[in-house]
């Protein structure tokens, strides 16, 4: 019996030798419960072992094997081949990125961006050991942990298409990281993000696509978690605007 093919075309990039990117194919054997990774994987060990592109868990948790295939932002380890088949396969590195390498983007501009909005938790003051845990409600615990599932795999980034036109918009994932801790009742850093976080470049460079949340493979839903950020930071300057005097 013959085995089943299908082929894999992947755009392949070597700064030391590649003045552009380009296209190369690949044929690898079919496998109904192979997954994308899969496929660059036996490539990498068995055909060119000058394939570069990044994964870890293999389980959809670790966020790194991030690439575009046919043409849509997905994790390689989430994308099976069935779904291809019997059709080629394209795989790009993430759009809205520079490639450094192959499959492989630089993403210091995200890893700037998500410091620029502190995502940690930023206490009223320090609690000491011998005063136990921050407790929290599980309604408290609730209203944030939608947004405690982001993996930072980028694939909102790349499906971004304000982020494509406007670079200095600081992007859903890092919004929606920033949107997580300002709902944790054990942090008061909101103050501290919303220079970053309710600026142009910030929520407000947002059109509300929704193509991040669509891109998600966690469901975070960064669309719904940047427009929550744009009520609260609207009636901030309501308030401001009818009591000047008052505190926030």
């Amino acid at each position: 019996m013959t085995e089943q093919t299908l082929q894999v075309e992947i755009l392949r990039y070597r700064p030391e030798t590649d003045q552009d990117p380009a296209f190369q194919t690949y044929t690898v054997p079919y496998r109904d419960d192979w997954v994308v990774l899969d496929a660059l994987n036996h490539i990498k060990d068995n055909i060119d072992r000058t394939l570069s592109y990044r994964w870890s868990c293999h389980m959809a948790v670790c966020g790194s094997c991030g690439m575009m295939i046919n043409g849509e932002p997905k994790l390689s380890c989430h994308a099976f081949l069935r779904d291809y088949y019997p059709n080629k396969v394209r795989v790009e590195p993430l759009a809205n990125f520079p490639i450094e390498r192959d499959l492989v983007a630089v993403t210091d501009d995200f890893m700037e961006k998500l410091e620029s909005v502190k995502p940690y938790v930023i206490p009223q003051q320090e609690r000491a050991v011998d005063e136990g845990p921050h407790l929290q409600t599980p309604a408290q615990l609730n209203a944030f942990k939608q947004y405690t599932m982001c993996i930072n795999c980028l694939l909102c980034y790349a499906a971004c298409p304000q982020y494509g036109l406007t670079p200095d918009f600081v992007g859903p994932a890092a919004l929606a990281l920033a949107h997580r801790y300002n709902l944790d009742t054990r942090d008061a850093g909101r103050e501290q993000r919303q220079e970053i976080a309710a600026s142009n470049e910030g929520v407000w460079d947002c059109t509300f696509v929704g193509e991040c949340s669509q891109a998600c493979p966690k469901s975070v839903d960064p669309a719904a978690a940047i427009q929550q950020t744009k009520i609260a930071s609207t009636i901030d300057w309501y308030k401001a605007l009818l009591n000047p005097w008052g505190k926030r």
